[in-house]
Order: structure tokens, then sequence, then C-alpha cells
């Protein structure tokens, strides 16, 4: 994704320039665009969370079928990152992101005009809310594309931060649900998702340095090498982790603490806009102290507020260690964006997309692992402690690399 800036001369050529002020590069309806695509997508991707304790009451789910069905959308968001990497190399950003907010509007549309009577009917509306998760691999490459290499990093920061949208689906799906009932929900969003698709049109543009597409093999050509596995695996713990509470954290303050949807809403959103608010900072840190130190801290502190959650009895207690936990790891997003570019700068649009992908992979993992403990167990702690595990095993990962990485990669940049 990385580009240059083009800009018109007089004579209505496009030429090649280097901007010196970032609101006078690049396309800033195109970025609002992105933005607000992001916002919106990523606020419906995780609308099964806050609606799951009324959604599993009216369908007597067990435990498990309440994990899985939250985490559904998270394994579907992940797999279809890559076939909108396909999409937008093919027929662009802007009719990719079209198609896909088109499929998740009559999605829930037709949830709420048909109604959803079974847990096979919210797996299959997980999978619809997969390609608002995939937004990612549309929003981003649709900002960046209009900005050059000095400005691309902000551009990506503040498309980016539409993974907020979490903390609206968290305030109002609760509250609208106890007014409207939960299948009106799926309506009322229609609403917003059909204004935004709206200003979307009007207002976002692709760049006209849109790269040659791939090929297909082309997409699997980092696979080949072990630093592309590591960058995925680490990302699948600090993502993964992100979005894998934000979607199980309402089942898990009504069942462990009695809290009515509506407050368990307010306590996962508090959680969610930590984690949200950090994640331009932690790139920012990586970039002073070096993307290494920052995951080590990242995991250390993930490691620790996990295991801590596990042994909570109060839900002050619990609810601290969520935010810590979600600090470190909304810290930990922006730490391996700020490594990928440094390994693979040629790959980047490619990684971006394998990277989330893993990302997601990891999040279905927490979401549904945290149901299947409830069930056997009796209680989420497993499913807590397990990850916490996942987050050391990341921790011995990136001391393993750190010398290889920083002896060999040559970017410049602190790693």
């Amino acid at each position: 994704m990385a580009t240059a800036y083009w800009d018109r001369d007089k004579d209505g050529a496009a030429s090649a320039t280097v901007a010196t002020s970032f609101w006078k590069a690049g396309h800033a309806p195109t970025l609002i665009a992105a933005f607000l695509y992001f916002d919106l997508a990523f606020m419906v991707w995780v609308l099964l969370g806050p609606l799951a304790p009324a959604i599993s009451k009216t369908l007597a789910l067990t435990p498990a079928e309440k994990g899985l069905m939250v985490a559904t959308p998270t394994l579907a968001g992940a797999l279809l990152r890559v076939v909108n990497g396909l999409l937008v190399d093919r027929i662009g950003p802007k009719k990719s992101g079209a198609i896909s907010q088109i499929i998740v509007i009559a999605g829930l549309l037709s949830a709420y005009l048909l109604g959803v009577n079974s847990f096979g009917g919210t797996l299959a509306l997980g999978v619809i809310l997969g390609f608002a998760g995939a937004s990612f691999a549309i929003a981003l490459p649709l900002a960046s594309r209009w900005y050059p290499p000095e400005h691309q990093g902000k551009a990506m920061g503040l498309a980016g931060m539409g993974n907020s949208g979490t903390v609206l689906a968290s305030l109002f799906a609760p509250m609208l649900a106890k007014l409207f009932g939960w299948n009106a929900v799926l309506g009322l969003a229609c609403i917003p998702l059909t204004l935004v698709f709206l200003a979307y049109m009007i207002m976002a543009k692709d760049a006209p340095n849109a790269p040659p597409a791939k090929r297909l093999v082309d997409y699997f050509e980092p696979l080949k090498t072990a630093d592309a596995w590591w960058l995925m695996a680490f990302y699948a713990v600090t993502f993964g982790g992100f979005v894998g509470l934000a979607a199980s954290l309402p089942i898990y303050f009504t069942d462990q603490f009695g809290l009515s949807p509506i407050i368990a809403g307010y306590c996962t959103a508090g959680c969610v806009f930590a984690g949200s608010l950090v994640r331009p900072m932690g790139g920012a840190l990586a970039d002073r102290i070096g993307g290494i130190r920052t995951l080590m801290i990242v995991y250390i502190v993930a490691a620790i507020a996990l295991a801590g959650v596990s042994q909570a009895t109060t839900l002050a207690g619990a609810l601290g260690l969520f935010i810590l936990a979600m600090l470190a790891l909304g810290t930990g997003n922006g730490s391996v964006f700020q490594l990928v570019p440094q390994r693979f700068q040629a790959e980047i649009g490619v990684m971006t997309g394998l990277v989330g992908m893993a990302g997601g992979i990891g999040g279905f993992y927490l979401a549904s692992s945290l149901g299947i403990a409830r069930q056997w167990t009796g209680s989420f702690a497993p499913g807590f402690l397990i990850f916490a595990g996942l987050a050391g095993l990341a921790l011995l990962g990136v001391v393993l690399v750190k010398a290889k990485w920083r002896a060999n990669w040559t970017s410049g940049a602190r790693i």
C-alpha cells in the first residue's frame, strides 16, 4: 500500500508531488469516508456480543453456543479479509467497499424482516457480519493510497481509528434491545449504515496510482518466510485478544456478576475504548523505543492481567484488570504494524491482509474458548489462563527472534 501522492497541475495533468502538510496532501473526503465506513463496519462486526445475553435467553443457547455465536463474525471477517484484498487489487477499493456495505445492510435487513429463530440462524448472520469485519482490507488502502510515504502512517492511523466503532455497539445495542427488542436492533443498525454508505459513495474516490493486480500466488509468497509467521502469531495474540474480549465481555459481565445487559455494555465499552485509544500510541511508542521492546512489555502486562482476571472475585477488580489488558493489547496492535513494514515494505499490502487474518483467527479462538470453558468447567477462568499462556509464548517468541531481526532488518527504524 505504499504510494506516491498525486496532484493536478494547472493543465489538469496528474503529477507526483511531495506535500508539506498532511491536510493538504491526499484526498481528505476519501479519508473521512474510509474512517466512517470502517467505524460503522466495526460497530456491526461485534454487534452479536452486546446482544448475546438477550439472544441467548430467547433461543436458550448453551455457554458454548453463545461463545461460538459471538466468535463466528470474527472468524468470517478474518478469512474474508483475504477475499477483500483480492477485490481491492482487481476492481479498486471504492467498488469493493460498496459491495461489502451492500451485503452487510442486506443481511441485517433480511435478518430483521425474517427473524433469527435458531442457533444456526445466528451463525449465518455472523458470517454476513464478517464482511463488516473484513472492511480493514478495504478502508486502509482506500485512504492510504492517496498519501505520500511520509503521511501514510497518519492516514492509516486515522482510518484505522474506526475500530472505535466497537464502543458504539457496546453502548447502544443493549439499550435499544431493551426498548425495542434485540431483533429490532438489527433493523435499526441499517439506518446509520445506509447513511454512511451514501456519504461513502459521494465522498470516496480511488487514487489514480493504483498498483497492478497481483497474481493469486503472490499473496502467499511471504508465507515462505518465518518472519511472516512470527508477525502473524504476534498479532493473533494482540488483536485476537482485543477483538475476542470485545465480543465476549458482555457475556462475561452478565454471567459472572449478574449485571444487566445495559450495564454490561457500559463496562465493555470502557474496556474497548481503552484498547482502541492506545493503538496509535502503540505505534508511536514502538517508533521511540522499538517494536520488539514494546511487544515484550505488552505481552508481560497482558499475561499478568488476564491471569489476574481468572482469579478476580469482584466487578471492580475484574474491570480494572480488563482495562489494563486492553491497554496492553491495543498498544501491541500498533506495535506489530510498526514492525511489519520494516521487514515487508515491498509486500505491505499482502502482509496487512495476512497479519489481519491471523488477528481475526486469534479473536475467534478466544471468544469460542471462553464459551467452551464456561460450559465444560462452569468457569471462564481456564479460557483466560490459556490465553495468558499464549501471551507468555508470544513473549518467548519475541525473545527468540529479536537478535536476528535487529541484526538483519535495515530499514533505519527502531526494531
